[in-house]
């Protein structure tokens, strides 16, 4: 369901139509590359395709699994920083760092099923939010990315 076919449903199934198309569009800016497509670094940041999806899946998890859910970084075991987390590793490929970003997406929806966009969120380290904050918080990163991972799939196809 996208966000065009609930235009007057009630909010939270607008925000998860929009997280939800917004997920998907992050995933398909790799579809049909190869792994050194994805990896191409087009710009001086660590910002790559693969590396944009890479971030995107590392954001859902400080905000679904540690603000929301309250388990902190550490224990989840992530970089500690926006930058690290755009960087690969001689591991990551197209197919482990998608899998990683749908397992993120699947435990993000079940963080948030029963709790109401009201709620007060206390796990993340810079203070307390509801989570209607959080999900804005997430669309805008998630949309600020589709935008990133459009320019680089049109450069990337160019080349």
């Amino acid at each position: 369901m996208g966000s065009f076919d609930v235009p007057l449903a009630d909010e939270r199934t607008q925000l998860d139509a929009f997280t939800e198309e917004y997920r998907g569009a992050v995933e398909a800016a790799l579809d049909g590359l190869t792994e050194e497509q994805a990896r191409r670094r087009l710009v001086p940041s660590a910002t790559t395709l693969l590396g944009l999806l890479k971030h995107v899946t590392w954001m859902q998890r400080v905000w679904f699994e540690e603000c929301v859910g309250g388990t902190p970084r550490r224990e989840l075991g992530l970089v500690g920083t926006p930058d690290d987390s755009f960087r690969l590793t001689a591991e990551d490929t197209v197919a482990s760092v998608t899998a990683a970003h749908r397992e993120a997406c699947a435990t993000a929806r079940k963080v948030v099923a029963d709790l109401p966009l009201d709620t007060v969120v206390t796990g993340h380290r810079t203070g307390p939010r509801t989570l209607r904050w959080v999900y804005l918080q997430v669309l805008r990163e998630l949309a600020h990315h589709c935008g990133h991972a459009d320019v680089l799939r049109e450069q990337v196809l160019a080349g």
